[in-house]
């Protein structure tokens, strides 16, 4: 299940190399095998974009969770 969002996720345009190192591995793991454990696409398609930070890692699911109860 290959990330939709994946094109244009800010993730990758500001924080995190996509092609090498931990961003790919992050990639692989995420955004081409499994989209829905993702954190930021959890709390995209729970939220919207719009409140997902530039800063949040595709494998932090409790600040995540944190987001969505609005902590």
């Amino acid at each position: 299940m290959k990330c939709e969002l994946l094109a244009n996720c800010a993730f990758y345009q500001k924080k995190m190399p996509i092609e090498s190192g931990l961003g790919a591995i992050y990639r692989q793991n995420y955004c081409e095998a499994d989209k829905t454990k993702c954190a930021r696409y959890i709390v995209a398609t729970t939220l919207g974009r719009q409140h997902v930070p530039v800063d949040l890692y595709p494998n932090m699911h409790e600040r995540a969770k944190k987001i969505i109860a609005g902590k």
